[in-house]
């Protein structure tokens, strides 16, 4: 059973940063496309970037220039380093698995103040 524990969020002011840690119990974790996700209220949820096991990246256009995904397989975690914040990146951000999900965990509540 795939569990999904994401933590390092909170209240940052605009022009901040936040470095968020997903801890993930996968069998072969390391051929795994992970990615993060989040979700602002009254919106879907979307994808922000996704790494796969050999590091090749990708970020959504909210992404590009400001956050950086990276993952250490030998301690099965996935991290999003997330600079020049922005209001309108407040929003619960959940790690997955990228090909097909998996049952999503609580997330990590980010919250830009302006």
């Amino acid at each position: 059973q795939v569990q999904l524990v994401e933590s390092g969020g909170g209240l940052v002011q605009a022009g901040g940063s936040l470095r968020l840690s997903c801890a993930a119990s996968i069998r072969q974790f390391s051929i795994i496309t992970m990615g993060w996700y989040r979700q602002a209220p009254g919106k879907q949820r979307e994808l922000v970037t996704y790494i796969a096991g050999d590091g090749s990246t990708r970020y959504e256009d909210c992404a590009k220039g400001r956050f950086t995904i990276s993952r250490d397989n030998a301690k099965k975690m996935v991290y999003l380093q997330m600079n020049s914040l922005k209001p309108e990146d407040s929003a619960v951000y959940y790690c997955n698995l990228y090909v097909r999900n998996a049952s999503w965990g609580r997330g990590t509540q980010v919250t830009v103040s302006s």
